[in-house]
């Protein structure tokens, strides 16, 4: 089959979204389709055009995937800077992915943002494709609890483009439970499908341990680490002022690596602080995480409050590397760290929850050996990436190609009477127009 992805992110840029993608096209790759990745020229989360892209748009493969890049404005500000950034790849997305995009039987976009959706579901009719609209996000639920978008015209505008994102989709993915139950609830009938997160234990693993990535990490007796988006969403300053009461513990150094738009911030409140247990790293290359990661003691992922439906990927690959995890966070992931018995949970932007939770796992590293023994055999079962999306595949399988309808007709010209022909071709322009939605 011939599957599109369109995304605003995707590798080279690192980040949740472009690894969980990418991962995609390759299991899509391996198992004999071809695939086609509409995405922007990468800026994420620095908010500047990579070294080596520049234009309105440039082609390339990638592991074994086709790769179009469109033109975007890069901002990493948010209000209308962000809208414009949104905007600028929506418009740049719908006009050269017209003309460059193949027919496909799929086109998965992700979301958010939001906005992207104009763009997935223009290409999906033009290209007659299966709309899949993948949901990492609740969006504009989540905006508005983080303060990012407030009562008015522009929030009812977003509501209505949400719905009919989900109500024109031919199947309505999602991260998470929490997520799907959300859309089923107040858009019964709209197919679903869980498709989780997950690690892939062959990049994510305990053995990746090393000396070397250890020393980078700064050493010491004991490391937290924190690696990802420096953003509104992770309210790291709680970290910070758990790192003030942490200040006691010898050879206890909390590392955060990443970029984003919070991270001048952080940086400037830990100088003012005096924190010297805790260091900031510019991102590193998606390679070298899984030895850093495996490296350290334990893990970080706090949220700065309550977001239906949020489940870090940072959970699962901690687990991978048998790393104890320490969330701050509540809902569907807390239930997954508690479930697993992979890690500590305390309440989103309880910094007094999250001290005590570091301090009593510092001083307990056969506890410490417990959770990451329990985490690793969570994510070589139910969280295994590859058989995630292997089932998601043998799903989408399940339903003809447009090359299996051609040959169909033929097939029905050669061999059936008009009247069998005529039903047949029927059904087949309207599985080409992607009418009928999945039994799943």
């Amino acid at each position: 089959m011939r599957f599109g992805i369109l995304t605003q992110y995707y590798p080279p840029e690192i980040g949740a979204p472009q690894v969980r993608l990418s991962e995609l096209a390759a299991c899509l790759t391996r198992r004999g389709h071809e695939v086609t990745v509409l995405t922007a020229m990468p800026n994420y989360p620095a908010g500047r055009i990579h070294d080596g892209y520049a234009g309105l748009w440039r082609r390339e493969k990638m592991a074994g995937a086709s790769i179009v890049r469109t033109a975007i404005y890069p901002s990493r500000a948010l209000g209308m800077r962000r809208l414009a950034s949104y905007g600028s790849f929506v418009a740049s997305s719908s006009a050269l992915g017209a003309l460059m995009l193949p027919r496909l039987d799929f086109l998965m976009t992700e979301s958010p943002p939001l906005f992207l959706g104009i763009a997935g579901y223009w290409l999906s009719r033009l290209k007659r494709a299966r709309w899949i609209f993948n949901v990492s996000d609740l969006w504009p639920e989540s905006a508005v609890r983080l303060g990012a978008v407030r009562e008015g015209l522009a929030l009812r505008m977003a509501v209505a483009l949400e719905a009919a994102c989900y109500r024109r989709a031919w199947l309505v993915s999602g991260q998470s439970r929490e997520i799907l139950d959300d859309i089923t609830r107040r858009f019964p009938g709209v197919p679903t499908w869980h498709l989780a997160n997950g690690a892939s234990p062959e990049v994510f693993s305990p053995g990746a341990r090393s000396a070397a990535a250890r020393r980078k990490l700064g050493g010491g007796r004991l490391i937290a680490l924190y690696a990802g988006l420096h953003g509104i969403a992770q309210g790291l300053d709680q970290v910070l002022r758990a790192a003030a009461m942490l200040r006691d513990i010898e050879g206890l150094r909390i590392v955060l690596i990443g970029e984003g738009p919070e991270k001048a911030a952080l940086l400037r409140a830990a100088k003012e602080r005096g924190l010297a247990n805790v260091a900031f790293l510019d991102p590193v290359p998606r390679a070298e995480m899984p030895a850093l990661l495996a490296s350290a003691d334990l893990a970080l992922v706090p949220l700065k409050n309550h977001l239906p439906g949020a489940v870090p990927s940072k959970i699962y690959e901690a687990m991978a590397a048998a790393v104890p995890v320490v969330l701050a966070g509540d809902g569907e992931a807390a239930e997954i760290v508690r479930r697993s018995r992979s890690g500590v949970v305390v309440p989103p932007g309880d910094a007094d929850g999250l001290a005590l939770a570091i301090r009593d796992l510092a001083g307990d590293e056969r506890r410490r050996r417990d959770l990451g023994s329990a985490g690793l055999i969570a994510a070589s079962g139910e969280f295994n990436r590859r058989e995630i999306l292997d089932r998601f595949i043998d799903r989408l399988e399940r339903f003809p190609s447009h090359a299996d309808l051609q040959r169909r007709r033929r097939a029905s010209q050669l061999h059936e009477n008009g009247a069998a022909g005529h039903r047949d071709e029927k059904a087949g322009m309207a599985a080409d127009s992607g009418a009928h939605r999945p039994t799943l």
